[in-house]
């Protein structure tokens, strides 16, 4: 009758400020509904406020950091740091005073969740957190969860309250953030493991809103694909991604605070070929954006994307910040780097002339 693609369905009273949940049973559709309906408000109070899909965390001087990133592209790990207080790990608020979380919980996977891999989400499961569609097992006379079991479903899940992490950030805000991390899990070997962006290829990044799909992912997947969500979070988007990027760009100015693309996905070749980016080099990048010894290398410029890559870092593979050095064949990378930025170009076609800006000649660049 409505004309929708299923029987489920998340419905909007926007003037009774009314939710109703149709054939899903899973508190994420709380979640993202709420969510869905803070991208409508909060941009159009006065002053603005910008609407996140973003994880952040705050070290103990109080300089915090953003980490925007699709689902698999490292958003929770990254942003759980011993040294930081977690502030929240996937939707935030950013006002005149600071960045603020809207949840105070976490909605996290729980597929092949074990103490050694995720240790924190592991232990946060205790009383006052709650399972859904996760398998249990008998052992020892006892039904425990068995998080290897996806017979029901791939996509188990847990909440459970903030002060179930042992470093989070108690008052759940913090000023204005000091970097902007925005992750890519590139399956083409294409993006360097870190690049510095100015504001403007902020903004065409965070509109583009780049990861990309490997075979296994999802079916009749057999090659690398694209993904472009816009700001990160495409399906949440209430008003057009212009004018959260417009927000973006006023919010990154004022407070001086700097952008950077970080890729979480292969290097030396594309999927197939290369190999996944290490934890411990995307964790040595990441350690050096935030405690500022990025500022202390030296750049190149990349000739098709525009932004700046370090030459050196402490603790990473200088072979791999450049990611046409680590591909044996550099003439395949150079195809296959015109290949991703072709797609880009393409995908931004739809922003032409929208927003207050045209960030267009932000973007790669590829000789025809």
């Amino acid at each position: 009758r409505m004309g929708l693609n299923s029987e489920v369905s998340v419905v909007f009273d926007i003037e009774k400020k009314t939710a109703v949940i149709f054939g899903t049973w899973y508190g994420g559709e709380n979640k993202k509904g709420i969510f869905s309906l803070m991208n409508y408000w909060l941009p159009m109070h006065d002053p603005p406020m910008l609407p996140m899909h973003c994880s952040a965390n705050v070290s103990a001087e109080g300089d915090s950091a953003l980490f925007f990133g699709l689902s698999g592209t490292g958003k929770t790990t990254l942003s759980a740091d011993p040294i930081r207080n977690l502030i929240g790990d996937d939707e935030h608020g950013w006002d005149e005073e600071g960045v603020f979380n809207f949840e105070g919980g976490c909605y996290a996977k729980t597929i092949n969740l074990t103490e050694e891999a995720e240790p924190d989400i592991y232990r946060a499961i205790k009383t006052d957190a709650m399972l859904e569609n996760v398998a249990l097992k008998e052992e020892d006379g006892k039904l425990i969860p068995d998080y290897s079991d996806v017979s029901k479903t791939q996509n188990g899940r847990v909440s459970y309250p903030i002060f179930h992490i042992d470093n989070y950030h108690k008052p759940q805000k913090a000023g204005h953030p000091k970097d902007i991390l925005f992750l890519s899990c590139d399956a083409f070997g294409v993006l360097p493991p870190v690049a510095k962006l100015t504001s403007s290829q902020a903004m065409y990044q965070f509109l583009s809103g780049y990861t990309s799909k490997v075979a296994g992912t999802e079916r009749g997947i057999t090659e690398p694909e694209a993904t472009f969500s816009a700001c990160f979070g495409a399906a949440f988007l209430t008003l057009h991604p212009t004018r959260y990027a417009d927000l973006l760009q006023v919010m990154l100015e004022k407070h001086n605070s700097t952008a950077y693309l970080v890729n979480t996905g292969w290097t030396g070749g594309a999927y197939g070929v290369g190999n996944r980016m290490s934890i411990k080099d995307t964790r040595a990048c990441v350690n050096a954006i935030l405690d500022g010894s990025i500022s202390e290398a030296s750049f190149e410029k990349d000739n098709i994307f525009g932004f700046e890559i370090p030459t050196s870092l402490p603790g990473v593979d200088s072979g791999v910040l450049n990611p046409r050095n680590a591909w044996a064949d550099v003439e395949e990378y150079d195809a296959t780097a015109k290949k991703l930025a072709t797609m880009y170009i393409e995908n931004f076609k739809k922003y032409d002339g929208k927003g207050s800006m045209d960030y267009t000649a932000f973007g790669p660049k590829v000789d025809e």
